[in-house]
This record gives C-alpha cells, structure tokens and sequence, in this order.
C-alpha cells in the first residue's frame, strides 16, 4: 500500500513494490529536489523520493501503461547530491547532468535485475516512448505537474481542494496531457510559475544555490570531496565537509545555514542568478478540440510574457 499526500492510497505491483524498496530508488529519499533550499529553510524539504513517487502514481490515474509508470518511478534515480545545484558547480548550462549519468546510474545497479525477474526489459524501460513522462517544454507531463503541485502543496501555497478540482479536469488524449477547459488551464500555469518563479527565484532560495555552488567548487578543488561522492546522499556530502580539516569549508557552511537579511537590488547586487527558461503553454480542450492554452487565454498568454521576460532578466541579490 502506497500512502501519497497529494494522489491518496494505491496498491501497486509487485514490480513497482520491489523497485521502490531498491537501493537506488531509496537512496533519492536523500536527495532534496530543491538542491540547496533545505538548508536555507528547513521547511523546504520535498525529496526525489517523494516525487518520484508521485510521477509514477499520477501517469497511473491518467491510464498510463506499467511499463510507463516504471520509468516514471525511475526517472530521476540518477539525480545527484542537491539535485540541480550540480549543474552550477560544473558550469553545465543545459541543467541536464543528471540525464548524461542516467544509463549508467541503471545499469550500474539492481535495477535490471529486478526488472528481468519481473518480465520487464531494461531497454524499453529506458527508452521506450513516455509520452505521459516526459515531453518538451512548453507542453504538460507528468513530471512537470507532479513536482508544481507537490512542492506549492507542500510550501502553502495551494490547497488540498484547488489540487484535486485541477486534477478531475486532467485528462489525455492523443497521447498528450491536457487540461479540459480555461479556467483550470489557467489557475496550472499560475501555479507552475509560482514553483519555477516565486519559489526558486525567491531571493533565500537564489543565495542558497549560490552559496552551496561556492562550496561544493571549492570542496571539490581540494579533494575534500570527488565527482564520485555525488552519487551519495545530501547529509554524506555534507558530513565529508564538515569533518574536513579545511576551516574555509566549515566556515562556509556555517556562513550557508545561518539566518540572513536579503535584498533584491539591481544596482548593487552581490549574486546575479539566471536559470534555464521554463515556459509552460498547456494543452486545453475546447468543444472536442486541442489547442494552445495561450491561443484561448489572454491570462495565460500574458503570465507567459511576463515570465519570460522575469527569467531573462534573473535575479539580482544583495546581502545585508
């Protein structure tokens, strides 16, 4: 039995049960999908695991195949230590270091195995066409819907209600995610802009990933640390840094999970912060027919230009 906060109680297969309680899978239960905001606020605490998880159980209401709710649950089982924040250490601007690793994260572990015993092939599972998985921005999946809703559902920023009213007019049709109606298309794009906007641009969040970004380069350039001990837990990494002999690590640390007073200043700014674009224009159904959210809705067109221009721009944070 599977208890999730946002999509309730499920029973799922023996393949899903022993995937889940595999090492690669429970290791992401260490691995903040915020990459440093924990640290910043403890409160900020959604984990790999959990969204994992949730991706696998939404492409199941949405009468995905098992084979497609398998590679939901492993999606992001190549995710290192703090997640993205490992795309700013190693300067990598696609943000996609965790799909280079992902092949080898598989193949390097039980998981085939497991897979095999139950009847599955390891090719098709990662390669296979996952349509409700994964798609191109600025389209909907169910990666996509899964961590908007579980991190502004966690953080307070949406109900129990509005989810579950946006999710009964959640449907599929020809393969793609979509939404039935304006009205629900337009409250998805508020949200997911609040996620990738309001909370990762927040100016705590942007120092976070600044600060962690300067310790990890500088733990990595002596030797404190290797490229390998990414493939650990948040808390391991962390632990090999505070028990280093180096004190400008540990004051560094220190200096990360301290209070701190934050201002946005364009003008005399000490972090400038610009991630990779993420536009959504959702899939809406009108009258039987599949269209543009943005086409339809002068609202969603409007958060899109306005988005657009915000992530552009990125943050400029001063340091009091």
């Amino acid at each position: 039995m599977i208890v999730d906060d946002i999509y309730g109680f499920f029973e799922v297969e023996p393949v899903l049960q022993d995937l889940i309680l595999s090492k690669p899978v429970q290791r992401l239960k260490g691995i903040h999908q915020g990459g440093a905001s924990f640290l910043v606020n403890k409160e900020w605490n959604v984990s790999r695991y959990e969204h994992s998880v949730g991706v696998m159980l939404l492409i199941r209401k949405l009468g995905g195949t098992l084979q497609e709710q398998i590679a939901g649950l492993l999606h992001d089982v190549s995710h290192t230590a703090f997640s993205h924040v490992i795309d700013f250490v190693l300067d990598n601007e696609s943000e996609d270091f965790h799909e280079e690793i992902f092949e080898e994260t598989i193949m390097d572990s039980e998981i085939p195995s497991i897979l095999k015993h139950h009847g599955f092939s390891i090719e098709e599972i990662m390669k296979g066409d996952h349509s409700l998985l994964e798609q191109p921005l600025p389209l909907l999946c169910a990666d996509r819907i899964d961590y908007t809703l579980r991190d502004m559902y966690r953080y307070g920023y949406l109900s129990k209600l509005e989810i579950v009213l946006f999710m009964e007019k959640l449907c599929v049709s020809r393969g793609l995610i979509c939404i039935k109606g304006t009205e629900q298309a337009e409250w998805f794009v508020e949200a997911y802009y609040k996620e990738v906007l309001d909370f990762f641009m927040n100016p705590l969040n942007v120092y976070g990933y600044d600060r962690l970004t300067k310790l990890l380069k500088e733990a990595l350039e002596l030797d404190v640390i290797t490229l390998s001990d990414f493939k650990l837990t948040d808390e391991e990494v962390l632990q090999k840094v505070r028990t280093s002999n180096k004190s400008s690590l540990v004051a560094r640390y220190e200096g990360l999970i301290k209070p701190v007073k934050l201002q946005e200043n364009e003008i005399e700014f000490d972090i400038h912060l610009k991630g990779k674009p993420r536009l959504i224009d959702p899939t809406v159904i009108i009258d039987g027919k599949l269209v543009e959210g943005s086409n339809i809705s002068h609202k969603i067109k409007e958060m899109n230009t306005k988005a657009k221009k915000r992530a552009e721009k990125g943050s400029y944070i001063k340091v009091l």
